[in-house]
């Protein structure tokens, strides 16, 4: 199992210049990990920037993947990565859910880069 940052989802969903890249992980749904605030993410961006419609759309797919809700366990470990890390809340959360699944993280956020279960895709 794999966890695709909302980075990934959003170059994916609007034909970004690394869609491509991301193709490959998103193109099986029962390999993925959805991390609620990851869906959060995604479809308020998606909802502002392209409408509700295809918001909508990218949800009801990305919800084609195991959901992870925020329950106390990862809130207290996220907040704990955070504060030895210095990472913002989504991005802790994240890395919370795949410590307890035991799975990579595919993203461009260089603030995830050197977190040693993180495949990091560059912007160019």
């Amino acid at each position: 199992m794999i966890i695709v940052d909302s980075c990934g989802w959003l170059e994916w969903f609007t034909d970004g210049k690394l869609a491509d890249k991301y193709k490959e992980y998103l193109a099986a749904p029962d390999n993925l990990l959805m991390p609620a605030i990851i869906l959060y993410e995604v479809y308020k961006v998606l909802k502002r920037e392209a409408g509700e419609e295809k918001a909508l759309l990218a949800a009801g797919y990305m919800q084609n993947s195991p959901a992870v809700p925020l329950d106390d366990t990862i809130a207290l470990a996220a907040a704990d990565i955070a504060l030895q890390e210095k990472l913002a809340m989504a991005d802790a959360i994240i890395v919370a859910i795949s410590r307890a699944h035991n799975c990579r993280i595919i993203t461009s956020d260089a603030d995830l880069k050197n977190q040693v279960n993180v495949e990091y895709i560059p912007k160019k």
